[in-house]
């Protein structure tokens, strides 16, 4: 089968997928339905960097990502980005003063 051949799934909407609150969509399984929704608010890195490879597999990422930057989210992970602020954030910085010099290995 070709990629001409294979029909392309549904687009769903965000609005359409909280209005009906969906665990999955087309089989596939959202991982903020799924997991506790504090993984998605986490306060260290780890986690958060976990939250975001959640999304990886999120059929609904790109709706989600584009949902949160309209409404500039305060904070949380969004669409496999961390928001601070209203502003997506590349990574989370662990509490406290970054160290003056680096730990040798």
């Amino acid at each position: 089968m070709t990629k001409a051949d294979q029909a392309d799934p549904p687009e769903v909407s965000l609005m359409q997928l909280t209005a009906t609150d969906q665990a999955e969509v087309n089989g596939q399984p959202i991982p903020c339905r799924a997991f506790d929704p504090e993984v998605f608010f986490a306060e260290t890195p780890a986690d958060v960097e976990y939250a975001k490879s959640l999304c990886g597999t999120c059929p609904v990422k790109d709706a989600c990502l584009t949902g949160a930057l309209e409404r500039r989210e305060p904070w949380g992970v969004w669409g496999g980005e961390l928001f601070v602020q209203g502003v997506v954030v590349a990574r989370k910085r662990p509490r406290g003063r970054p160290r003056k010099t680096e730990v040798a290995a």
